[in-house]
């Protein structure tokens, strides 16, 4: 199973993610999707698993949830929007997460990317940074990986340009 994941978009779809997700199986968002639009033409392109983040409307939030948990394969996944770092999980997550731990923990919201083995939690940790322009991110990013049962692996870090670079060019 390959996975597109990408967060932070706020209403606004790099062209290029067309390309990077093409030989994706699905797209996992992990919130600040901005608009229902860009809900809409994320899943219009492969099956779509998303939460809804801080910045997103009512229409988003009754569409999405805050929280999914789910298997993907033979890996239990959670994806969420607001989750900390790891040694410093957010206080809505970690109790829950300490107690039944996934295998795979995604969240957004810092704009930030980082992939790391959190070894006193016991999962991999991911959070793809932001994909859209806005916020205090110098470069938009995403992640594509894959998962075979219980193994996640080939996990790419992609960069989509400089987000100031992209700001110029609309004006």
């Amino acid at each position: 199973m390959k996975i597109g994941l990408l967060s932070d978009t706020h209403g606004w779809i790099h062209p290029r993610l067309f390309d990077h997700f093409a030989e994706c199986d699905e797209i996992w968002h992990a919130g600040d999707i901005g608009n229902i639009e860009t809900a809409d033409k994320l899943a219009g392109f492969k099956p779509l698993r998303a939460v809804y983040g801080n910045i997103d409307n009512r229409l988003i939030r009754s569409i999405y949830t805050e929280n999914l948990i789910f298997m993907a394969e033979e890996t239990r996944v959670w994806l969420t929007h607001i989750g900390g770092t790891p040694g410093h999980y957010d206080r809505k997550v970690f109790p829950a997460i300490s107690e039944n731990p996934p295998d795979l923990f995604i969240c957004g919201h810092s704009h930030i990317a980082r992939i790391m083995y959190d070894k006193k939690a016991g999962f991999l940790y991911m959070n793809p940074g932001a994909a859209g322009y806005n916020g205090f991110h110098r470069f938009m990013t995403a992640i594509r990986f894959q998962i075979d049962g219980k193994s996640i692996h080939d996990l790419e870090l992609i960069e989509l340009g400089e987000r100031a670079k992209i700001i110029l060019q609309d004006y």
